[in-house]
This record gives structure tokens, C-alpha cells and sequence, in this order.
């Protein structure tokens, strides 16, 4: 078992090997980097971060299905398009993800951008009330208050039922953290000292062998736990370390 420095140094490297231009090409986050325009970054994260579980060769088809179904311009899809024309999703499939999920998560979004000042105004806005774990619950309340369908409601992550929220946590990584040739850093409003890991079963498993994580299940007091332990390396951006373990588990089999 490696001490604390060690460890420290080891991830360093790791996190700065991942964290490069070329990560970009074999990962979902590749779908927001199609576009310049702030919102249509926003749109094409969180539609992305929402469906980026499984097979990343299938989150990468499914995703661009969904872009050019928004003409590959989301945000001004939303902002002109009628309720109808919001039915676009007809026939979209992803895994537990079907048209009824898409159609509500292209409505809600329509509404937050005409509505509630955008993606950034809302996460803003919760994280202004408490951090980021209020920016989470902010967030879900806002976005599943147009009438959902019961069965969308398990595709946006609820913390306050202890979910790891890894999509989301995810999602903020791309639009807060700055100087990365990965994420974007468009938010300026949310310090990158405050964001969470994103949680899935590859960082949960090395931050287990390398006794960073004790908790074994994969929830959200886990990430409060993690980011916590990753805070003593980096207090100014804990979430850096999410490529190193991320990259040891996916690309190491660490």
C-alpha cells in the first residue's frame, strides 16, 4: 500500500496524462466539443452526461442521433420550436432511455431556457442556497416540475435518496473546471474547489485499492467521503483527480 505522498504523486501523473486532447476523442464529452456557442455546449453536455452510461461507442451513436435531431443547433431548436416540434424524440431509444424520457427532457429544457434564465441560472442559483448539493436538489426540483411521466423521473439523479448524482457531478465538471483541454469552464460562478467526484464503478473501484474511498457502497455520502480525501492533494480542484482514476480503472485495469 502506498503512503499519502506516494499516492499524491502517482495520481498527479496519472490525472495529467488523461486530462489531454486526445481523451476527448474516445469519450462522450466529444458531443459538446461539436459546438462554439455557449448554450449549445450546455445542451449537448447535459443531454450527453444523461445518457453516458454503458458502451461508450453506443453513448456516442445515441448522442449524435439526438444532436441531429436538434439540427445539430440544441439551443436554438429550443428556443423557436413549438410543442410539437418538441416531439422530435418519436422513436429515440437508449438503453432504459426511450422517446417518453427524451421528449420530457427536450420540453423541460425548452422551459428552462425561456423561462428560468438557462442550465447556468439554475445550478447557480441552488449552489448560491447551500453549495454544490443544494445546486444538485435545485436542479432536479426545477427540472421535474413540468409534469414529468413517473417513469422519467429515475433519469435525473436524487441526492436526497443518497445517488452518487455521478452524471451530474459529471455535467459540472465540464461546464466549471478551467485551463483543461477536456472540460469547458463556462461557468464562472461555481468554484471548482466545491464540485464532486463523479462516482461510477471504475473511480469507485481504484479509489478503493488505493484506500482513498472505505465506504463500499457506490453513494452519495461514498462521493462526499472521496472528495474529501482528494481535497488534501488539490484543495483548489479536487475533481482533477477524476481522470486518474477514471483512466486507471477504463484504460489500466488498475
Amino acid at each position: 500500500m502506498m503512503n499519502t505522498d506516494e499516492i499524491k504523486y502517482f495520481l498527479d501523473e496519472k490525472a495529467s496524462f488523461y486530462e489531454a486532447r486526445w481523451f476527448i476523442d474516445e469519450d462522450p464529452v466529444q458531443i459538446p466539443h461539436l459546438f462554439s456557442r455557449k448554450e449549445d455546449i450546455e445542451i449537448a453536455g447535459f443531454l450527453t452526461a444523461t445518457l453516458a452510461w454503458g458502451k461508450r461507442n453506443m453513448i456516442l451513436k445515441a448522442c449524435r442521433n439526438l444532436m441531429e435531431r436538434l439540427d445539430m443547433s440544441p439551443y436554438e431548436f429550443l428556443m423557436q420550436a413549438s410543442d410539437d416540434e418538441l416531439n422530435v424524440a418519436d422513436g429515440f431509444v437508449y438503453r432504459t432511455f426511450n422517446s417518453i424520457d427524451a421528449t420530457y427532457f427536450l420540453k423541460a429544457l425548452s422551459r428552462i431556457y425561456r423561462l428560468e434564465g438557462g442550465l447556468q441560472q439554475v445550478f447557480s442559483y441552488g449552489y448560491g442556497q447551500g453549495g454544490i448539493e443544494k445546486a444538485l436538489v435545485y436542479f432536479r426540483q426545477v427540472f421535474m416540475s413540468f409534469q414529468p411521466p413517473e417513469r422519467t423521473n429515475k433519469h435525473v439523479a436524487n441526492v436526497l435518496k443518497n445517488s452518487s448524482a455521478k452524471r451530474l457531478n459529471m455535467y459540472l465538471r465540464w461546464m466549471v473546471r478551467t485551463n483543461s483541454q477536456v472540460d469547458f469552464g463556462l461557468w464562472d460562478n461555481i468554484e471548482m474547489s466545491d464540485l464532486l467526484i463523479p462516482l461510477d464503478l471504475h473511480v469507485a473501484r481504484v479509489a478503493r485499492v488505493t484506500g482513498l474511498l472505505q465506504r463500499k457502497q457506490n453513494d452519495f455520502m461514498a462521493v462526499k467521503e472521496l472528495t474529501s480525501r482528494l481535497s488534501e492533494f488539490r484543495p483548489d480542484d479536487p475533481i482533477f483527480y477524476d481522470y486518474a482514476l477514471f483512466g486507471l480503472g477504463i484504460y489500466e485495469n488498475f
